[in-house]
């Protein structure tokens, strides 16, 4: 059973090397990709987080077989599926479930999912994958308590996104390799975790052109085959122990990243006064305890990911200043300012922004980790404060970091599971 609490002693500068694992996104994504195919895919440097091991059994609930081979490895199997539609009950643990519907339908001819869970910060409307799916020839009903979807074959269409969603995008990728003629995707997302995907598909066959821009052309193909594919590094996780040596103070190399797909972040940490140099595939983080406040936004990709908005908001608790906090993806990501208040931080939030005064000396209390990246700014705000700090539901931790409070002790961090 996963620890429930994390304890955190305040007050630690931390140094060292710390190792970034796989990314949660792109991995969950290319599992879904696997039901494409009945051959076997091999993904390498998965992390062994909560996320991944849900979506391994939403495929299991299909009929897909998922092994790992060894700790960062996960081989899978669609040969025999059994399911077109995964038990509601695991669908609600994990939004990235959704995901299998490009997939199966592309591949089938149908498919049905019950609208799927998570973190609840906010709405994120599956409208972009039905839409896409009507448009391809899909005849899309609401039964119950799920979404179904049916088409003989997908055809080839012209899809634009009211909103560059980035699990619309690769659930409309997936469903659009096997479809009969060319779809273009217009105002796709163009995240890190878009591309890694892109990759994967080609690899098994299919012909994908403009990954990494808001356009995408893909050309239909009959078939797939099965692939290998490395998952590329959680630009999240890396952002978050970046972020961890800034507001320690500390002097910390981020190693296994890909610093290009971070460079919003690491603009935002220098402006705020933390010096940070890149190097072939690492951050060095050096923080004075001399911060400056900023204004960021959380926007879609390359701007500064909503993933590391709630990290940086505890950041700015310690810089000097009144920093501007804007939330442009998820509204209700802005729930974890009550439990930094209980910390004696000066954050006051309207809407979708969050105005922060500081520095503001941080007090060790007990508070609740809200969803994934709340309790990764709870951790960093623990990690300045004075005193002891309790961080219960984590849970929601544990879905998104692999060993977050292992490797935090390696850099000098006081923190222990209970």
């Amino acid at each position: 059973m996963a620890s429930e609490r994390f304890i955190i002693d305040g007050g630690q500068r931390l140094q060292g090397t710390v190792e970034v694992s796989g990314s949660k996104n792109a991995a969950v994504a290319a599992m879904a990709a696997s039901l494409l195919v009945p051959d076997e895919c091999y993904l390498e440097n998965v992390p062994d987080i909560g996320d991944v091991k849900f979506m391994a059994r939403v495929l299991e609930s299909l009929g897909a077989e998922v092994e790992r081979p060894s700790p960062s490895t996960l081989r899978l199997r669609a040969a025999h599926i059994t399911s077109f539609s995964p038990p509601t009950e695991q669908v609600v643990n994990l939004r990235a479930s959704f995901m299998v519907m490009g997939p199966l339908l592309a591949r089938f001819g149908q498919a049905a999912c019950s609208p799927p869970g998570g973190d609840v910060i906010g709405q994120r409307p599956i409208d972009v994958h039905l839409a896409g799916f009507s448009a391809m020839g899909a005849d899309i009903r609401h039964q119950e308590e799920k979404f179904m979807a049916q088409a003989k074959r997908l055809r080839g269409a012209r899809l634009f996104m009211d909103y560059p969603s980035v699990l619309g995008t690769q659930n409309l990728m997936m469903a659009a390799t096997l479809a009969k003629g060319t779809t273009v995707i217009v105002n796709a997302a163009a995240e890190p975790e878009i591309v890694s995907l892109a990759e994967m598909l080609n690899r098994m066959g299919a012909c994908i052109q403009g990954a990494g821009s808001h356009t995408l052309e893909i050309e239909g193909v009959d078939a797939l085959h099965g692939t290998s594919q490395r998952i590329i590094p959680d630009r999240i996780e890396a952002g978050t122990f970046a972020i961890a040596a800034a507001i320690t103070g500390g002097d910390v190399r981020v190693c296994g990243v890909e610093p290009q797909h971070l460079y919003s972040l690491v603009s935002k940490l220098r402006e705020a006064g933390v010096q940070v140099d890149e190097g072939e595939g690492v951050l060095h983080v050096r923080g004075d305890g001399q911060l400056a406040a900023v204004t960021i936004q959380a926007l879609p990709y390359p701007g500064l990911a909503t993933d590391l908005q709630a990290p940086m908001a505890a950041l700015l608790t310690q810089a000097r200043g009144v920093s501007y906090v804007h939330e442009r993806v998820f509204e209700n990501r802005l729930l974890y300012v009550s439990e930094l208040r209980k910390m004696g931080a000066e954050v006051i939030s309207t809407g979708t922004t969050a105005i922060i005064s500081g520095p503001t000396s941080l007090i060790g209390t007990s508070v609740r980790a809200l969803d994934v990246r709340a309790g990764a700014a709870l951790v960093l705000a623990g990690l300045a404060a004075r005193g002891r700090t309790v961080i219960s539901d984590i849970y929601h931790l544990n879905r998104g970091y692999q060993r977050l409070d292992g490797k935090l002790r390696s850099l000098g961090a006081s923190i222990q599971s209970a």
